[in-house]
This record gives C-alpha cells, structure tokens and sequence, in this order.
C-alpha cells in the first residue's frame, strides 16, 4: 500500500489552486467501516481484472446509497476542490498499479438522481457526448441527464457543466498491491446522504427495505452499471 493512499489534510494548510486562488484545506475524510470490495459472488475483487471506462457500481458507505468505481486507464493525480459549503479539500487522485482507479458516490449533487434498478439518468460516458452543442465536447465525464450536471472523474468529480454547485462526494480507496485488491474507507467532499434518505425514504424502503441506511460493514459487491440497471438514459 502507498502513501498516496492516505490523506492528512489538516486544518489551516493551504493549497494554491492552478487559477492562483488559496483554498484552505480544512476538510477531513469522513472515516468508516473498511470495506473490501468483492465480485457479485463475494470474492475479492482483482482490480486488474476491471475494463477500462466502464460504469462499475458498489454501494457504499450504506446500503442504499450507490458510488460509482471507474479505470480512467490513465495516472489520475490529486486535485485540489471545494465543497458547496466552501470546505477545501485535497482529493488524492488515482490508486491501484497505474494509480487510474477513482470512485465517486452516483447521487448527483443537483437533485439527488441516482442508479436504481429500473433506470440511470447518471453514468459515466467514455468519449465525447454526441450533442456537442448542448453538452460541450469534454470527454469522459460523469454526466446527468436530469439536469445536465457533468463531472469530471480525471479531476475529482469537479462539475464541468450544468447546475450542481459541488463535485460528486469522493468515495476513498486503499490498493493493496500484493493482493491487488480494493477496500473502501472513507469518503471526501461534500456529502449529502441525509437529504438523500429524506428524498427516498419510501422508494428506498420499497427497493431495498429496512436496510437502506445502514452501514455497509465487512464487503460490498461491485457490478457493471448494464448488470444492474435495466437501462441506462443517453443524452
């Protein structure tokens, strides 16, 4: 495991932002339970083993609320961000062998639309959007076609485009590198599980139960987005 894979953003450092603007790093990771990340079958996920610029989902840090995990297939370097509520936060970019993997939470900082089983109005897209005209010509973006949100996974989720006024809530990874596996830890940024479970508090009951909002414990199972949404909206 490498350094990099840990965070101490400590209150009162600074970090000078590539605009020149001083963003005062006061946010802290947000700990939970580690959790290795396993197959639908629960075996432990080989992080070599997932393609490249695909939609991959995993529920965490509760099971209700789905992250997304991305191979950007490319060295993904920290970025310095800041919340809706003006907290600076340093995001530590990539892990895993070729330090391309990222995971983000899949609620939208707009409106809160997520993944569910019938529908995914948010996903990321591999390549330019086909309506260039409406949605800009940056690529490989997480986009949300409820509002025209985009995110810029290369960057920490940073919003490209549309309404949300935050990046995606970052969700932490640590990489072992003899085991090639994956466990989540923590999350980064600007969280916003509350008003989530207040907006779907019944849907959620309804599609997964009492469980919702519990915390996930000792693993959580990743899929490809085609696995667990019938479909997936393009825009």
């Amino acid at each position: 495991m490498d350094r990099r894979d840990f965070l101490d953003c400590g209150v009162g450092t600074a970090t000078v932002l590539a605009s020149g603007l001083v963003l005062s790093a006061d946010a802290k990771p947000k700990l939970y339970a580690k959790t290795l990340l396993t197959t639908a079958q629960g075996d432990p996920l080989r992080a070599s083993s997932l393609k490249p610029r695909t939609n991959y989902l995993f529920n965490y840090p509760f099971e209700g609320t789905p992250a997304f995990l991305l191979d950007l297939a490319q060295v993904i370097a920290p970025k310095a961000l800041q919340s809706a509520d003006k907290m600076g936060y340093q995001w530590p970019g990539g892990v895993g062998k070729g330090k391309s993997l990222v995971a983000f939470s899949a609620i939208c900082a707009h409106k809160l639309v997520y993944p569910t089983a019938q529908i995914s109005f948010i996903s990321f897209r591999a390549g330019k959007s086909a309506n260039t005209a409406v949605h800009g010509d940056a690529e490989n973006v997480i986009h949300c076609c409820a509002d025209h949100s985009q995110y810029d996974p290369a960057q920490g989720a940073q919003v490209l485009r549309g309404p949300a006024t935050q990046p995606l809530c970052a969700v932490l990874l640590q990489h072992d590198a003899k085991a090639d596996t994956l466990t989540a830890y923590a999350t980064l940024g600007g969280e916003l599980f509350d008003e989530f479970f207040k907006k779907y508090d019944a849907k959620l009951s309804i599609d997964i139960g009492s469980k919702a909002k519990n915390a996930v414990a000792k693993q959580t199972a990743v899929r490809e987005m085609a696995q667990v949404c019938k479909q997936t909206v393009r825009c």
